[in-house]
């Protein structure tokens, strides 16, 4: 894992899987804003995920009459944000008691309870966004169940959720679990050998169409995007008082005082002080035909299936969608000799592993039982598709300034939990970037201390297959979500 971990990352390759979400492309993936780069603006951001989009937007909020360009490699949103599994969902418990007393215990309760509030704030605020921007990317905010296969892992969830509940208060809309037995949960949620579940507040949507939708607003507001433009190289002019960077495309350079990496699990490419801290993981996801015995609407909840090593998590596209019912299925990770060790440092999203391939397409039949019911007619796999997730050394994402490189911002390497970090990440890295006494203060009223960027987190290097787990994942199993 050491070696996989000093593996370079390169630049997003030019032959990526076509995911489920980008067929087809939005009408904006190719668009350039300008036949030429700029020569400077006031903020250059490197990619166009859900990171990149919304810190942009916020710029732009806060400050209208700047100059804001993003650079991204291949088609806007063609990162994990539009190749993951559609999941809004936060299962904060499975961190929750090593954030108070587990590695990361110099942070104490108070982190705990802050972390799992701000990826519940970020589902939340996720799925009011799309409504009042009126984006159109399905959301669809329901609940979502843990399925147990493991009695360890029920008796560790249980645990937790008693935990969270202890001291958050039974009222907190973050630490609202409901559980249940064996009988109920293979009653319930038609999964016939289960041992339990979890189920709370969650949520589905197309990030892909998410991200477009904000990069639509951002342009709106006068943001210049740059697709098929990819970041060669930065560097820093320090003769005056404030550093001005210079990135260096095929096309041209553009400089800015304020540079902001978006680039997830790529940003050792650019910033090879980042190599083994963040580290690229290749993931899977497949969509599928619903069996006959499944709801051919989609189910009423997202799902995750948790066993012993390892689980999968699932959505299903609801109701009123041209594709409703559509199961959409990743993970499988665990499946691989050394818990998927070979995937970490790997970054050909153009290449499918067949072993998870093979797992992926056939583990629905088991999880649901003769609740599958027979295939389709027109046959179980619609597509599948695989990206790249960024894995930090020690389970949290990287927010914030860059220590001693003065105008160098990173907002990245989500463990593959983005879509529960991303949204709240930019906002606060835009605060950190532009808000004055006050506003800093009220951001560490919120925004984890464990998330920002510091010296000290840059001196927890990556050892090994444990430190790519989120906080707490050592007792519940790998992260295998992208």
């Amino acid at each position: 894992m050491e070696e996989r971990g000093r593996i370079p990352p390169g630049l997003p390759r030019p032959d990526p899987t076509v995911s489920y979400w980008q067929d087809p492309p939005a009408e904006i993936a190719d668009l350039r804003t300008t036949p030429g780069l700029p020569d400077n603006a006031d903020y250059v951001i490197v990619g166009s995920g859900i990171s990149g989009a919304c810190i942009a937007f916020n710029i732009l909020c806060k400050q209208p009459a700047a100059s804001v360009v993003v650079l991204e490699a291949r088609q806007a949103a063609s990162g994990a944000t539009g190749r993951n599994g559609g999941h809004t969902k936060a299962a904060s418990y499975r961190s929750f008691l090593d954030h108070c007393i587990g590695k990361e215990k110099e942070f104490g309760l108070d982190e705990a309870m802050r972390i799992a509030r701000l990826e519940y704030a970020n589902i939340q605020a996720t799925h009011a966004l799309a409504k009042q921007y009126q984006i159109g990317c399905d959301s669809n905010p329901c609940d979502t169940v843990d399925i147990i296969y493991s009695q360890t892992h029920l008796d560790a969830g249980k645990q937790a959720i008693e935990r969270m509940q202890e001291t958050m208060g039974h009222d907190d809309p973050a630490a609202s679990y409901r559980i249940y037995d064996a009988e109920t949960t293979r009653e319930t949620f038609l999964t016939p050998t289960a041992l339990g579940a979890f189920e709370y507040a969650a949520g589905s949507l197309s990030a892909y169409a998410f991200a477009i939708g904000f990069l639509r607003l951002a342009l709106a507001k006068g943001m210049n995007l740059q697709t098929t433009t990819p970041a060669d190289s930065i560097s820093a002019n320090t003769a005056n008082e404030r550093a001005i960077w210079q990135v260096q495309t095929s096309r041209g350079s553009v400089t800015t005082p304020n540079l902001i990496l978006a680039t997830n699990g790529y940003t050792a490419h650019l910033l090879p002080q980042m190599q083994g801290l963040i580290v690229p993981l290749h993931g899977q996801v497949v969509a599928q035909r619903p069996g006959t015995g499944l709801p051919q609407t989609g189910l009423t909840d997202t799902y995750s299936f948790i066993h012993e090593t390892g689980y999968e998590y699932m959505i299903t596209r609801p109701p009123g969608t041209p594709d409703q019912g559509t199961v959409i299925i990743g993970g499988g990770l665990w499946k691989l000799p050394n818990s998927g060790a070979s995937r970490y440092g790997e970054t050909r999203d153009g290449v499918l592993e067949p072993t998870v391939t093979s797992f992926l397409r056939d583990c629905t039949t088991e999880y649901f039982g003769s609740n599958w019911g027979q295939d389709n007619s027109a046959g179980r796999i619609v597509k599948e598709w695989s990206g790249i997730m960024g894995a930090s050394a020690d389970g949290l994402p990287y927010v914030g300034a860059m220590p001693d490189m003065p105008g160098l911002w990173i907002s990245a390497a989500f463990n593959g939990h983005g879509m529960v970090w991303c949204l709240k990440a930019a906002e606060a890295l835009v605060e950190m970037m532009t808000g004055d006494g006050a506003a800093q203060k009220k951001l560490d009223e919120w925004f984890p201390r464990s998330a920002r960027m510091s010296k000290d987190r840059m001196g927890r290097k990556f050892l090994g297959r444990k430190d790519l787990r989120a906080p707490g994942e050592a007792e519940f199993g790998e992260r295998s979500r992208l």
